[in-house]
């Protein structure tokens, strides 16, 4: 029986040339940050303009937030002179000049991108700032804070309840669901207080002693004889006004304490 074999043509075939993708054409826009976003930025940045390489056309937001500066710390962007949102896409040689919440001296018609502050502040703050949150609450502001808050908790918080986040993260800063909120320069307490206050105009605002320190709930006047079994003898001996917090029971009075925390609400005001 004939047969045989069959076989592929082995004969090599031209090959088609290669498809190159275009290359990206990398261009450049200067910025100048001023205020407090300097602290944003490293040395030799602060106070100048400096170049920012990018490629295609990013929405100025992203390109803020990868010089590291968060969105909610952000209230003007002039783009070569036009005031212009987050949204605007950066050309090659823009001039972007980027400003915080505060007074500057521009001519021009300008809009804001802070959103306005709720009627009454309310603070979500990050867990390494608990000491922070009970000076808050002792002059009477409204501040959610627990030890074990994950940034999701902190951030559905924020936009649940329509709160300002303090934070010593930046990046929790740049979620894009926060929208108002403060990077806490300071490591110190006290200065901490003091940058809150002067940067939500809080002064002439202060409510002392309605906030319980533990839990932030609203303290409220209490019977003594309803609460006498929870105080020491000496307490139940010389002092007869009494406070209880109604979330978690603490109670409360003007003990020796008293005139030095008088004192601390004075300087702090």
């Amino acid at each position: 029986m004939a047969g045989g074999f069959h076989h592929r043509d082995m004969r090599a075939r031209p090959s088609l040339p290669m498809k190159r993708e275009p290359t990206p054409v990398v261009i450049a826009a200067r910025f100048r940050f001023y205020g407090k976003l300097r602290d944003f930025l490293p040395w030799r940045r602060r106070g100048k303009s400096f170049p920012f390489t990018f490629k295609g056309r990013p929405a100025v937001k992203d390109t803020l937030e990868a010089l590291g500066v968060p969105h909610p710390e952000v209230d003007l962007i002039l783009a070569n002179g036009r005031s212009v949102d987050f949204s605007h896409r950066l050309q090659g040689g823009d001039r972007v000049a980027v400003y915080p919440p505060g007074p500057f001296r521009l001519r021009g018609r300008f809009f804001h991108l802070q959103p306005p502050l709720p009627k009454n502040t309310g603070f979500v703050i990050d867990c390494h700032l608990g000491k922070l949150a009970r000076r808050l609450r002792l002059l009477g502001f409204d501040a959610v804070y627990r030890r074990d808050f994950s940034d999701a908790e902190i951030v559905e918080t924020a936009v649940r309840e329509k709160r300002i986040v303090l934070t010593r993260d930046v990046g929790l800063l740049k979620n894009k669901q926060v929208g108002l909120g403060y990077w806490v320069r300071s490591q110190h307490v006290e200065r901490q207080l003091k940058e809150v206050i002067a940067r939500y105009g809080l002064r002439g605002r202060f409510q002392p002693f309605v906030r319980c320190l533990e839990c932030n709930g609203r303290i409220r006047p209490a019977a003594k004889r309803r609460i006498q079994g929870r105080l020491l003898p000496k307490t139940r001996a010389y002092f007869n006004r009494f406070y209880q917090c109604p979330d978690c029971g603490r109670v409360y009075w003007r003990g020796s304490h008293y005139p030095g925390l008088k004192q601390w609400i004075r300087k702090a005001g």
